[in-house]
């Protein structure tokens, strides 16, 4: 089974990037499933119903949030769908779900998404006991989204030989380390479907105004050097054989 695996899905240039990019990969790579975090999909911050039918209708079968997934309040209307995921450890009594089970065929894949806590100011439960509570007994992706490499780190170790693959998301800047740990795929992040002429998808005059003055100003969602970032893991079993990221830019795709 081969997964594809989407960093996360940066405003309207990452979804248009993103609908470039599946047709060549569907036709090139052939992937089984497609697991898309995109929680920054509309505008930059949160997910709305309009943003989640065209990344759906891309070609993405689930599709994960992180710490901006109540940002907009249309949210609301979409988190029972079966293929939008929160995060599991998010305390008891927030609505949808952390984890599903989904079926193509003869294939079964159990995605989760776990948030760290670590320079994250959100009320959470502790993401490595919500993690200890699960039986994955079939192939199983986690979208780890959390800002410390250390904590992600840890998570690899900690579920290594248990899950798939550990996949990290949130901090938008792709890292090197993919490896294979006991059987389990692991990235400390994928990178960002999105914006790279920009300070993590945000306008960069915007931020470092911000840096310079102290000054709190809107942000705005960058147009510039548009890239595709994610990962490709192939799984026998339960146990990951495979890693490799795959990258599109924008200027190659228009030669």
């Amino acid at each position: 089974m081969r997964v594809l695996f989407i960093g996360d899905i940066f405003a309207g240039a990452g979804r248009k990037i993103l609908a470039e990019c599946l047709p060549l990969i569907f036709e090139t790579e052939k992937p089984d499933f497609v697991v898309a975090n995109a929680e920054n999909a509309a505008g930059g911050k949160g997910l709305t119903g309009k943003t989640a039918d065209e990344i759906f209708a891309s070609g993405v079968d689930v599709i994960t949030l992180g710490d901006h997934a109540w940002d907009r309040r249309e949210i609301f209307e979409i988190i029972d769908d079966p293929r939008i995921l929160r995060p599991l450890n998010l305390p008891e009594g927030n609505p949808g779900r952390g984890m599903g089970m989904y079926t193509k065929g003869d294939k079964k894949l159990c995605v989760a998404v776990l948030m760290g806590r670590t320079f994250i100011e959100k009320p959470m439960d502790c993401p490595f006991r919500a993690a200890a509570k699960q039986k994955f007994e079939e192939a199983a992706l986690i979208d780890f989204h959390a800002e410390a490499t250390s904590e992600k780190i840890a998570m690899k170790w900690f579920l290594a030989g248990r899950v798939s693959a550990v996949l990290g998301t949130h901090t938008h800047i792709p890292t090197d380390d993919a490896v294979i740990e006991k059987g389990t795929a692991y990235i400390t992040d994928c990178g960002m479907t999105g914006p790279y002429d920009s300070v993590i998808g945000v306008d960069k005059n915007i931020i470092i105004k911000r840096f310079l003055t102290g000054m709190s100003a809107r942000f705005e969602a960058a147009y510039g050097d548009v890239q595709f970032h994610g990962v490709l893991v192939d799984i026998e079993g339960k146990k990951a054989v495979g890693i490799r990221k795959i990258i599109y830019k924008e200027a190659d795709l228009q030669k």
